[in-house]
């Protein structure tokens, strides 16, 4: 019988800039009740990676510009705030009162391009961003555990955005090592021998998704799960494959 689990360690310590982030995750596997296995899927909160890296802003030390005041009144939100977000931004796509759809410079799309409050410490003055290149902070925790435990892993950078036309948001995949993060089934037959066409699975996003389910939003303190039992395709093609190319956009 098919079937998968996931777990997130306990006891995972607060997170700092500057802090050894894959040593980190090591630590906290080893001293887990459950040791990686080869065919794992790490799944990793983009909250720590970004903390880690040194991704974080005080808003106290931001002058906006002229742009960043003219749209803070159009989304009435902070000014600092939005310089900010316009610093990490490829475009702004939509603005309504307390809300800013943005296209992160790394080409995802999200509200404030991935600047943060939550779950960052310091104070309502400090924020996060998105890292600067999350394929990568993910091929280095990759790198430490294959290492550490002598086994091929996959990792996840996950964060939670929102989705046209759907309440609530959900995890989605940032980063990735070690894996394909699509799922082509284009060429199958379906149990009625129809030939697939179009057929591509989200898998990184799936597992993302899934992840968040135990990692939570709030102050659950899991920010790293582990997930086995899903079959994947190794890869190398990193978190923009998920991206949909701007002429196949019909949201945009």
């Amino acid at each position: 019988m098919p079937s998968v689990s996931m777990y997130a360690p306990e006891n995972f310590p607060d997170v700092h800039p500057g802090m050894d982030l894959p040593a980190i995750i090591v630590d906290v596997l080893r001293n887990s009740h459950h040791t990686p296995k080869t065919g794992d899927i790490l799944v990793v909160a983009q909250k720590i990676v970004s903390k880690a890296e040194g991704r974080i802003v005080d808003l106290r030390e931001i002058a906006p510009s002229e742009k960043a005041l003219t749209l803070a009144r159009e989304a009435d939100r902070d000014p600092r705030l939005v310089e900010v977000i316009l610093r990490e931004a490829r475009a702004i796509l939509r603005v309504r009162p307390g809300l800013i759809i943005a296209e992160h410079r790394l080409g995802f799309i999200c509200a404030n391009a991935g600047v943060d409050h939550s779950n960052v410490g310091g104070g309502e003055d400090v924020v996060t961003l998105l890292p600067s290149d999350p394929d990568a902070s993910a091929q280095a925790i990759k790198r430490a555990v294959d290492e550490a435990f002598g086994v091929d892993v996959a990792v996840i950078i996950n964060d939670s955005h929102g989705r046209p036309f759907r309440e609530g948001a959900v995890g989605v995949c940032i980063g990735v090592a070690g894996m394909d993060p699509l799922r082509s089934y284009v060429g199958m037959v379906d149990r009625y021998g129809y030939v697939l066409r179009t057929s591509v699975e989200a898998i990184a996003d799936e597992l993302a998704s899934a992840a968040t389910l135990l990692m939570g939003q709030a102050g659950e303190g899991r920010p790293l799960v582990v997930i086995r039992g899903i079959a994947f395709q190794g890869g190398e093609r990193g978190a923009r494959a998920l991206l949909r190319d701007p002429s196949r956009d019909l949201f945009r």
